[in-house]
């Protein structure tokens, strides 16, 4: 990758990183259901008069919908106001590479490689420390939604595989149509009538500028530039910048909120993301083209794979 798109592509990782302490601090006083319909009315409007509708079949848009933004993040909202820490919560979801791994194989008869089940096996002996070290502090509710919501991810990006899709920002787009309303009408069955209105009335500016950043910031301008890259270069030199979203987002969480992590914390972790780097790092020992070898595995107006696909793509 070029230095540029290098810097671009950390540029999205800090975005993405620091997205779930701002999600963490807009929450404080809207229902999370309530807030997730408010990112997605932004990200999609005014955003669909601008952007084509992506080839695919309407039912496909709207499955990748229900499970890569509804479901993900509505998972991830109510994990997050359940209680799980920000910080915790970005490393966590990263899960969803082994539960799309597992998914692939199970679904699509994907035969994972050797070093992908070692990976994976490592992985989830990290997951197991950082568990150990939090399952006194943080409520079972609170894990069980954000492991729910890697699974609801990896559902999604095996969709998108079996359905062959390859686009970009116009399925973020498009697809974000399905958010509003069912979260919109859940908050109003779980939270009450009163109680949206209420948040409605008087939301904060710190809700304000949450809704903003995740819709423009963490979306539309994260998933734009991380596509642009994902068509340009193979997937196996773009995707492994993701595992640096849990270090910053842990990061974000110590020094905006004070969330310092424990020994067991850090060492869990850094076993969790060396299992998954070494499961979704997929090396190719074939001889490539000089094309291929300069990274250009596409020119940037072709359709790219959406930010969801990271797991799936390079799940293989």
């Amino acid at each position: 990758m070029t230095p540029r798109h290098t810097l671009l592509a950390l540029l999205v990782v800090v975005l993405w990183g620091f997205n779930f302490v701002i999600i963490d601090e807009g929450l404080d006083g809207v229902p999370p259901l309530l807030f997730l319909a408010l990112r997605f009315v932004i990200v999609a409007i005014p955003a669909i008069f601008l952007v084509p509708r992506p080839k695919a079949p309407w039912h496909i848009v709207v499955l990748i919908g229900l499970f890569l933004s509804l479901g993900q993040f509505s998972l991830l909202y109510l994990s997050l106001a359940a209680g799980m820490p920000p910080g915790l919560a970005s490393l966590l979801l990263q899960v969803q590479v082994v539960f799309t791994l597992i998914l692939a194989s199970v679904t699509l008869r994907e035969k994972p490689r050797r070093m992908q089940i070692v990976g994976t096996i490592v992985g989830m002996i990290g997951l197991g420390i950082v568990i150990s070290g939090q399952a006194a502090i943080v409520p079972l509710l609170a894990l069980l939604l954000i492991f729910a919501a890697a699974l609801s991810w990896a559902t999604g990006n095996v969709i998108t595989r079996h359905a062959k899709i390859s686009s970009g920002l116009s399925l973020v787009v498009w697809s974000a149509l399905v958010v509003p309303i069912p979260s919109f009408a859940l908050s109003l069955l779980v939270d009450g009538p009163t109680v949206v209105g209420d948040a409605l009335a008087h939301l904060s500016l710190a809700a304000i500028l949450s809704t903003v950043y995740t819709a423009v910031a963490a979306s539309l301008v994260g998933y734009g530039i991380w596509n642009s890259l994902m068509a340009r270069y193979p997937a196996a030199r773009v995707a492994p910048f993701t595992l640096l979203v849990p270090v910053i987002g842990i990061a974000a969480a110590w020094v905006v909120q004070h969330e310092q992590p424990s020994v067991t914390d850090i060492i869990g972790g850094a076993v969790m993301l060396a299992g998954l780097a070494a499961a979704v790092i997929v090396f190719d020992g074939r001889r490539r083209g000089p094309a291929a070898a300069d990274g250009l595995a596409a020119p940037l107006d072709l359709p790219a794979p959406t930010a969801h696909e990271v797991g799936a793509t390079t799940a293989r």
